[in-house]
């Protein structure tokens, strides 16, 4: 709709204000101060049942902009296809991964991290064999704090943890779920992806109400988004109606960019810092630690 356009503006007394994406006035978020120390770590879940959404290309690229601002961030691969440990570059076979500590809860966490190409940025990798965690976990007691009691070993070294969720809302993403302190919701600007939004919220409360009465919703990023086309920006303004200022006011743009980082097993921000989607993703990051989802 007319209202989502960027170059639209709205009076307020005498003064124009520019509107941002999704229809409210622009907002700039300043450049967060050094961290004087650091941990514990917020974990924070990137979530959402429908695939191919930006979950991944949301958790490597956030990591990597939080990790130059200074933080220690740790990314999780918890989907057995390993998108994120590809994306970044680092080994999946024949090394500890994420499957190992669900399995064996005596396992220090620390021989699953990997160093990344991002400085500041580890990660703990996931392979296909993490497609067998559900079948094995679903006889261990409190299956669904496994993830938990893994990541609270390791906590204090990192200020904040982002797991990549699989495209399911089975054991594993509940695992996650009843980890976190938060939710992070990319939705791409598609019909189809805004109609699961709201079975996921309804999960995020069960898990509220019977894992993990802690865990909040720290925003809904809108991803893919295409102003030229009207259908975009009619998904967006709907959200937007829907979730109000859950939604972030940064928008993650479409671009061929994202895959282009990924083959070179990098984030945009270190492949092409000076592009849209690159600033797009460092102003993400400024907006959660402005919104107290991150230190």
């Amino acid at each position: 709709m007319a209202s989502t356009q960027t170059d639209r503006t709205r009076l307020a007394g005498f003064d124009e204000v520019p509107l941002g994406p999704t229809g409210r006035p622009k907002q700039d978020f300043d450049e967060p101060r050094p961290l004087k120390s650091h941990g514990p770590a917020r974990i924070i879940s990137l979530c959402n049942q429908k695939g191919g959404v930006g979950k991944t290309t949301t958790t490597i690229n956030l990591g990597a902009a939080l990790a130059g601002y200074g933080r220690r961030v740790l990314a999780i691969d918890f989907d057995p296809q390993g998108a994120l440990s590809a994306g970044l570059g680092v080994p999946t076979h024949d090394v500890p991964t994420i499957y190992d500590l669900l399995l064996s809860g005596s396992k220090d966490p620390s021989i699953a991290i990997q160093q990344t190409a991002v400085e500041g940025l580890d990660i703990i990798p996931a392979n296909i064999d993490l497609s067998a965690a559900e079948v094995h976990l679903v006889n261990e007691v409190a299956r669904e704090q496994i993830l938990a009691r893994v990541l609270r070993k390791v906590s204090a070294d990192y200020d904040v943890i982002l797991i990549d969720c699989q495209p399911s809302l089975g054991i594993l993403t509940v695992n996650a779920l009843t980890a976190s302190h938060g939710v992070l919701i990319p939705l791409e600007c598609e019909f189809f992806a805004l109609r699961g939004v709201a079975l996921l919220i309804e999960t995020i409360d069960k898990v509220r109400d019977r894992l993990n009465p802690a865990i909040e919703l720290d925003g809904i990023l809108a991803t893919m988004f295409d102003s030229r086309t009207l259908h975009s920006r009619e998904v967006l303004e709907r959200v937007v109606d829907a979730f109000g200022d859950r939604v972030l006011e940064t928008v993650i743009g479409r671009t061929v960019k994202f895959p282009d980082a990924s083959v070179a097993g990098v984030p945009i921000t270190d492949f092409a810092p000076e592009h849209p989607a690159a600033k797009a993703y460092m102003q993400v990051a400024r907006e959660l630690i402005v919104r107290g989802a991150v230190a």
